[in-house]
């Protein structure tokens, strides 16, 4: 039997001509016939169309039962269709890349009893972005495509291509979530996502290849008018226990690419060392790299000495060096495109997804110690105060001096070196240090936002399960290292902007009118004043947190000044970064993680002169619909990022059903508490239903949830104990149970703001 591929649906201006009457029509005739035929058409239908008679009758039968055979055609003889065929203009899933990087896609519906599901290779996969301005198209999107039939199969055997028009809102996508086998057969599918905390069952013969504890794609399949609608498999996608890859959730319910295809891979390991060439020598600069202990890549490094111009008496010379990607990675290169595409490195505890592939990430770009690396560099002139002077940036060769991690340069810092500090502690420590006091000085008078938010980090053991989860300490060596970078990204957009080249920006825009109005009210309760929106600076929220230290309720003016920020993103428009208090901004400092600071190198290389690899005019031109798409990346890479954390976290707690934890309550809503744990940082949920016997009240503006007899408050930034009912690792999901009582008010105050009751639950409460 010949193997059936897929075929696009013709338009009837696109039907070919039929033969000479009395002529048996040929397979691709009838096909062509059936799929452009407007109401029934069957045997008789056919032999009238071309003309046939008699014998020739007996012909037509016989192919038509051929073409069946093959599920080309299926129905009844008098009324007869062509099977899974495609329209000109179809619904594609992009399912994964060949070894060329391209995309592959398969149709969104395909009735695979009635023929192998045929695979699309996607051409122009920019085409969707320049048309609608949505990000690339990855594995995992659904598009609206183009099919462009081949006259003979490809070098794969496809006979399809397509080229992509849209991207199909996230809401038309398949569905993720973990297989639960039954031994009888059949199963259920868990959520991996906590919006939609719903179990699927499903038969038997749906399971296709899938095993328990699978990571599955699937579908929901409707099973009559009045029923629930039953799933069915798709796709195995490996089980993240087994590969001790919780991650493996987020990359395919985020269609991460985590792969890199094979001619990508090859280019980054054809390419070779920078030579010194035109660049600047800076390898008898003592420059040192000071990262995380575990970091394997290193994209910065530092040097600081007293300026010896008389005209700047205590003033300092800070440099800070940034590897060179842009030489190695060229715009419009595969390697590019796949960087654009990515948009970040992303961060998860049992894996790192890449930007850029190993041999430039963690070689030819890591300035690693004793090595000659290409690099920018500028070199930043401060006086005695902090206040930069001037800045210069020069396309350089250096050599780092030492591989320092926080820890070490820290005890450095206080006088405890190690044998590795001590022969540094003259040529770059101490000045590294004093340079750092003086910038520290003008950084506090400039008054960037100060809010306190230690990050949770998850420590794995052998075996991939959580083994503590950890608030590292925050050291000033981190803020050293901070300030030094926030400096020279400071000056890069300062040069950009006086060369009058186009960049990206990082911006973050002062609270909308609204939150600030949520946030005033709520501040007002607590006898705490902001000014109204248009004067408000960071100063005034730093008093407000300073202020709030001597109240009981420091953490929660914290948390709600931090709900009130706007989202920081990448624009090539300029409005300033208010967070930092900052008017011109751009990120340079990490190229090898994130696109946006490639962009920035790019634009500069051009600016200054520093080679042909710079900007291209189509790369600036575009500056817009790339800073989208590297801002949606961005938020994508952190969603991903926390829901792993919040997975791994709930896998760990699974077994601790029962128990109590000390909490704090960090979300009001009409429908009950979040609680984030004390020791874990993990976050779980409390049904307002189970609160208590009683209406409770949704106060907004001192979010609250209020008792409408009592006055029982719960508020938010409240500590509470709080016992552990369920947990869902696949979801990140956790369940509590209050075992706190609330905070008594002879006045709730609840006839002042806007309530929500809920009704009364089976058991009396509400």
């Amino acid at each position: 039997m010949a193997r059936k591929i897929g075929r696009t649906k013709p338009d009837r201006r696109d039907r070919p001509a039929a033969p000479q009457a009395g002529t048996l029509p040929s397979r691709d005739d009838i096909l062509a016939f059936l799929s452009t035929a407007d109401g029934k058409a069957g045997k008789r239908e056919i032999a009238r169309a071309f003309g046939l008679k008699g014998g020739d009758k007996i012909g037509l039968k016989k192919l038509l039962k051929e073409l069946a055979g093959e599920g080309a055609i299926a129905g009844r003889k008098s009324a007869l269709r062509q099977t899974s065929t495609l329209s000109p203009v179809s619904v594609l899933d992009i399912t994964g890349r060949t070894s060329d990087g391209d995309l592959i896609a398969r149709p969104a519906e395909w009735n695979e009893s009635e023929g192998p599901t045929p695979e699309i290779l996607i051409v122009d996969a920019d085409a969707g972005k320049r048309h609608s301005g949505d990000a690339a198209i990855g594995i995992g999107d659904r598009i609206l495509a183009r099919m462009l039939p081949l006259d003979t199969p490809d070098e794969a055997g496809r006979t399809l291509h397509a080229r992509p028009l849209k991207r199909l809102a996230k809401g038309e996508r398949r569905q993720l979530g973990i297989l639960r086998a039954s031994a009888r057969g059949g199963g259920t599918i868990e959520p991996i996502s906590r919006k939609e905390l719903k179990s699927w069952t499903l038969d038997a013969r749906d399971l296709g290849d899938a095993k328990d504890g699978d990571l599955v794609r699937f579908e929901l399949t409707p099973t009559g008018r009045f029923s629930t609608p039953r799933a069915r498999i798709v796709e195995s996608l490996g089980n993240p226990s087994d590969q001790r890859k919780i991650s493996l959730i987020a990359v395919h319910a985020y269609g991460l690419p985590d792969e890199f295809p094979e001619r990508v891979i090859a280019d980054a390991e054809a390419l070779e060392a920078a030579p010194l060439g035109r660049r600047t020598d800076l390898r008898d600069v003592p420059l040192i790299t000071i990262d995380p202990a575990d970091a394997r890549d290193h994209d910065d490094a530092v040097f600081a000495e007293p300026d010896s111009d008389p005209k700047n008496p205590g003033g300092h010379i800070v440099t800070v060096a940034i590897a060179d990607v842009a030489h190695y990675v060229q715009s419009g290169s595969r390697l590019d495109r796949e960087a654009e595409l990515r948009g970040n490195s992303i961060y998860f505890p049992d894996r790192v997804v890449p930007m850029l592939p190993e041999k430039i990430s963690n070689n030819l770009c890591s300035l690693r110690e004793g090595e000659d690396r290409a690099c920018l560099a500028v070199r930043m002139v401060y006086d005695r105060d902090g206040e930069k002077l001037r800045h210069t940036f020069v396309r350089g060769l250096m050599r780092s001096a030492a591989k320092l991690s926080y820890q070490e340069a820290q005890a450095a810092f206080d006088g405890a070196p190690s044998d590795k500090c001590k022969p540094l502690l003259e040529t770059a420590l101490k000045p590294l240090w004093n340079a750092y006091q003086a910038m520290k000085a003008a950084r506090e008078r400039r008054q960037p936002l100060n809010l306190d938010l230690p990050e949770r980090k998850i420590k794995l053991d052998d075996q991939g399960r959580v083994a503590g989860v950890l608030i590292p300490d925050r050291l000033e060596a981190h803020r050293l290292i901070e300030e030094m970078m926030i400096a020279a990204n400071v000056a890069a957009a300062e040069t950009l902007e006086k060369a009058k080249t186009p960049l990206v920006y990082r911006v973050h825009d002062q609270p909308s009118r609204e939150k600030l109005k949520a946030l005033r009210d709520f501040l007002a309760t607590l006898d705490l004043v902001v000014p109204p929106h248009g004067e408000l600076k960071p100063a005034a929220l730093n008093r407000v947190l300073a202020r709030a230290k001597d109240l009981p309720v420091p953490e929660l003016v914290n948390e709600v000044v931090l709900r009130s920020q706007a989202q920081a993103e990448y624009n090539p428009d300029n409005i300033g970064h208010f967070g930092l208090n900052l008017a011109r901004y751009a990120h340079f400092t990490s190229p090898i993680r994130r696109y946006a600071d490639l962009i920035v190198h790019r634009a500069l290389i051009k600016a200054l002169k520093f080679g042909d690899d710079g900007q291209t005019d189509e790369e600036a031109q575009r500056l817009t619909k790339t800073a989208q798409a590297i801002s949606d990346a961005e938020r994508r890479a952190m969603a991903a990022e926390r829901e792993t954390i919040d997975r791994l976290i709930a896998m760990h707690l699974a077994e601790k059903i029962g128990a109590t934890f000390d909490g704090r309550i960090s979300g009001v809503t009409r429908s009950g508490l979040f609680v984030r744990l004390k020791d874990t940082g993990a976050d779980g949920f409390i049904p307002i239903s189970t609160l208590g016997r009683e209406f409770f009240n949704h106060a907004e503006d001192t979010h609250a949830l209020i008792g409408s007899r009592s006055g029982e408050m719960y508020q938010l930034g409240d500590i509470v104990s709080v016992k552990l009912i369920e947990a869902i690792p696949a979801a990140g999901a956790l369940r509590f149970e209050m075992v706190s009582d609330g905070k008594r008010r002879a006045n709730s105050g609840v006839s002042k703001v806007p309530v929500r009751q809920l009704p009364r639950n089976k058991r009396g409460r509400r």
